[in-house]
């Protein structure tokens, strides 16, 4: 049972930094990395240190409440967005669609921007973060519905940080957003402040707490460390999937530097499982290179700027029917896009 428990916490599937934090069923990133831990032919723990405190930005905690709560979010959700006749207050996004007659650029050719992008005179890693998100909330039998928010993280020079989360939705500017901020789903205002929390000096040399490096190969090593438990390590390199998540973890903790990006595309020109896809704009208006990978039932999209390789987002969409959820093949599971 040990392993069992720590293999659970090392997944996260339901981070405490989520919209369901407290009550509710898992959102569809969580659903899908639970999925993947459960089809993992080879469980893998992951022993990493703890941060001093533990705080919606901690990866630490683990809530299970899709049984149980099920009924209260249906409820609630009834509620708020009317019986399946009404028009929905909140919709969940379609997949951002590649813009027709554009032209894939390979990866390789992004290394080359991004490496040219990094010879100029440009500011390094901050930590902290500015990330808007969209989770697909799910609930047996009923329609799914999407929860959007806005955080941002700031670190000051004695080491404390705040973080300030907010209701927000760019497809929708101005109007209500649906929020489960109290444990049960209801509409607030645009812009409508979920929390706002001081945390006090903490320090961590371990990733992703620890500054990130600029080149390709201690970059791999770092990004191993956040994807894989140590006794498992090993030299093998990390799959693209594994690639992804732990960049998106990268990016929930810093907002990189020119140098930083660039080894970040190399290491995706270097896996081989992304291929391009084209141009698309993504969800906050700006244009990008998409590069998409298919596995276990889901596409992952991710979004690169044209000039700079650096990560604008990542989407994942379903690519299968899941019934039990309401959720049709490409529906949008999850999408995170990360600003400056």
């Amino acid at each position: 049972m040990a392993d069992e428990l720590e293999l659970l916490r090392r997944a996260n599937p339901v981070p405490d930094d989520a919209p369901h934090f407290a009550d509710g069923p898992l959102d569809g990133r969580a659903e899908h990395r639970l999925q993947r831990l459960l089809n993992e032919p080879r469980p893998r723990r992951r022993v990493r240190p703890l941060p001093a405190f533990a705080g919606r930005t901690g990866r630490a905690r683990l809530v299970w409440g899709l049984a149980a709560t099920a009924v209260v979010l249906v409820i609630a959700v009834n509620a708020v967005l009317g019986d399946p006749g009404t028009s929905r207050a909140v919709a969940a996004p379609r997949p951002l669609p590649v813009h027709a007659a554009s032209a894939p650029v390979p990866l390789r050719d992004m290394v080359a921007l991004a490496d040219a992008a990094a010879a100029a005179d440009s500011p390094g890693p901050r930590k902290g973060t500015h990330v808007q998100s969209w989770s697909l909330g799910m609930s047996d039998g009923k329609p799914p519905v999407t929860l959007p928010e806005e955080r941002v993280v700031r670190w000051r020079a004695d080491a404390s940080h705040t973080e300030l989360v907010v209701a927000t939705d760019p497809r929708r500017p101005g109007r209500p957003v649906l929020t489960d901020e109290g444990g049960e789903p209801h509409l607030v205002a645009d812009g409508h402040v979920i929390s706002r929390t001081t945390y006090p000096p903490m320090w961590s040399d371990a990733p992703p707490e620890a500054p990130p490096p600029h080149t390709a190969a201690r970059l791999r090593v770092y990004l191993t460390e956040i994807a894989r438990p140590q006794a498992d390590r090993g030299t093998a390199a990390l799959s693209t999937a594994e690639l992804l998540d732990a960049v998106a973890e990268l990016l929930d903790h810093w907002t990189l530097g020119a140098r930083e990006s660039a080894a970040v595309v190399r290491l995706f020109a270097g896996t081989g499982g992304l291929r391009p896809a084209g141009e698309v704009t993504d969800r906050l208006g700006r244009p990008g290179h998409a590069y998409v990978y298919d596995a276990r039932g889901v596409r992952h999209m991710l979004i690169l700027e044209p000039r700079t390789g650096a990560v604008l987002g990542m989407e994942d969409t379903f690519t299968e029917d899941a019934p039990e959820y309401g959720v049709k093949a490409g529906a949008v599971m999850g999408y995170s896009a990360w600003m400056r």
